[in-house]
C-alpha cells in the first residue's frame, strides 16, 4: 500500500500496490502492521456498507464525539463517489478545512480518516457502494453531523441539488 498524505494532517489517500500477472492482480488493502508503523489507528471494531441507488445521493457530514470518536478507512467497491473529509480538530491548523477525492471501483483508492474529522460522500453514478472499516462501534448517543452545505466549510460538491435523508438535511451548522 502507498500512503499519500493530504493537506489535512493525519489523513491519507491510500493507493494499492498491485502485483499484476496474466490472471489480473493481487493487492493488500489492509495491514495492521503497516498502519501501526505509521502511527495510525489499526484497531477494527466494525465494518459497514453503504449502498446508494441514485446518482447525486449525498450522505454526511457524519462523525462521533468522545468517548467514541471514529477512525475510518473508506473505499468504493462499486460505482464512484466524491468523498469528503473535514477537519474538526479545534487545535489543528487546518480546522474547518476540507479535502475531496474521487473514489471509484476502477482506481481502488481508499481514504484514511482520523478521529476528529467529519466524513461525507456524494454518489457520482447510480448503484454505488462504499465499504467502511471503522475503529469504534456505532453509538447513537455519540453520533453527530454538520450540514453538508455549511458555509463554514464551503465544500464544492460536484452535483447540485443532492438527494439527502431528512436527518442529513436538518443537521445544524457546525459550532466549534
Amino acid at each position: 500500500m502507498k500512503f499519500v498524505p493530504i493537506p489535512l494532517g493525519g489523513a491519507y489517500v491510500i493507493e494499492l500496490e498491485r502485483n499484476v500477472d496474466g490472471r489480473g492482480f493481487f493487492a493488500r488493502s489492509w495491514s495492521a502492521e503497516e498502519f501501526e508503523a505509521r502511527g495510525l489507528t489499526s484497531n477494527l471494531a466494525q465494518c459497514s456498507i453503504s449502498f446508494n441507488t441514485r446518482k447525486g445521493t449525498l450522505r454526511g457530514l457524519h462523525y462521533q464525539i468522545e468517548p467514541y470518536p471514529e477512525t475510518k478507512l473508506v473505499r468504493c467497491s462499486a460505482g464512484a463517489v466524491y468523498d469528503v473529509l473535514v477537519d474538526l480538530r479545534r487545535e489543528s491548523p487546518t480546522h474547518r478545512k476540507w479535502f475531496g477525492v474521487e473514489l471509484n471501483a476502477e482506481n481502488r483508492k481508499m481514504v484514511y480518516i482520523p478521529k476528529g474529522f467529519a466524513h461525507g460522500f456524494q454518489a457520482l453514478v447510480d448503484n454505488t457502494e462504499i465499504f467502511y472499516q471503522i475503529s469504534e462501534n456505532y453509538r447513537v448517543e455519540a453520533s453527530r453531523g454538520a450540514r453538508w452545505n455549511d458555509p463554514a466549510f464551503a465544500i464544492d460538491w460536484p452535483i447540485a441539488n443532492p438527494i439527502l435523508s431528512e436527518r442529513d438535511r436538518t443537521f445544524p451548522d457546525y459550532m466549534p
